[in-house]
């Protein structure tokens, strides 16, 4: 039960530091003024924060690309492979929802629909199938393949590699965030553009669920499945 707490948890946390930086960046009078940047370093926090709390208790995947990627490679059981989604986009709806509860007031007063529902979920600055495929592709097998392998260097897992983690979600945002906004995470898209298309949120636009939403789930999937192969293949010893 612990490992479905700790990913349900996790993802819920991830999600509201994630939407919350974006929504601080982007919705009217919040104050703030930072900009992409800002975004790329919150949302790095965002996955790093709970990987310390829940790392031991269920492997701090909150991803299922991660996820279906390491029980493709014989590194997970595929027993826990539902389990673990469900709680991953479920935390992650959940994360959502807080967020938006939290700011409700500056939805209220931003008018611009794709503003809003960038505070949720992703969308290509150039619409482009096969090329924001790719770059969903490429991000996430540039976070799963050098997590994969951080474990080939002693005890770096265990304590600084999580502050490396942070820098190598930074980095990808830095590098390919302005393609797609970088998701390269199934259930950090879904779930709160799930959030989105429920929510009564004023001057909200349209979830773009026809057009764009099977691309941040099919490129991570596949680009997970990608780094684990390389990974796997490799002779490390």
């Amino acid at each position: 039960m612990l490992p479905y707490i700790g990913e349900f948890i996790g993802t819920m946390i991830m999600m509201i530091f994630i939407n919350g930086v974006v929504a601080g960046c982007v919705l009217n009078k919040t104050g703030l003024q930072g900009g992409p940047v800002m975004i790329c370093i919150g949302a790095a926090f965002g996955v790093m924060v709970p990987v310390w709390i829940f790392g031991q208790a269920s492997g701090a995947h909150f991803n299922p690309a991660i996820t279906i990627a390491l029980a493709a490679g014989s590194m997970f059981n595929w027993s826990l492979v539902p389990g673990y989604i469900v709680c991953q986009v479920g935390g992650a709806f959940t994360g959502a929802v807080i967020a938006y509860l939290l700011y409700a007031d500056h939805f209220d007063a931003t008018d611009n629909p794709d503003l809003i529902r960038a505070v949720f979920c992703t969308s290509p600055t150039i619409p482009n199938f096969f090329r924001n495929l790719l770059s969903e592709i490429v991000g996430t097998f540039l976070l799963v393949f050098p997590i994969l392998g951080m474990s080939q260097v002693p005890g770096l897992s265990a304590g600084t590699g999580k502050i490396y983690i942070w820098a190598l979600v930074v980095a990808i945002g830095m590098c390919l965030g302005g393609l797609t906004g970088f998701a390269i995470n199934p259930a950090r898209d879904l779930g709160p553009r799930i959030a989105h298309a429920i929510l009564p949120i004023r001057a909200k636009g349209p979830s773009h669920w026809g057009d764009y939403a099977i691309v941040p789930i099919l490129g991570p999937i596949i680009g997970g499945l990608l780094a684990v192969g390389l990974f796997k293949i490799i002779p490390w010893a």
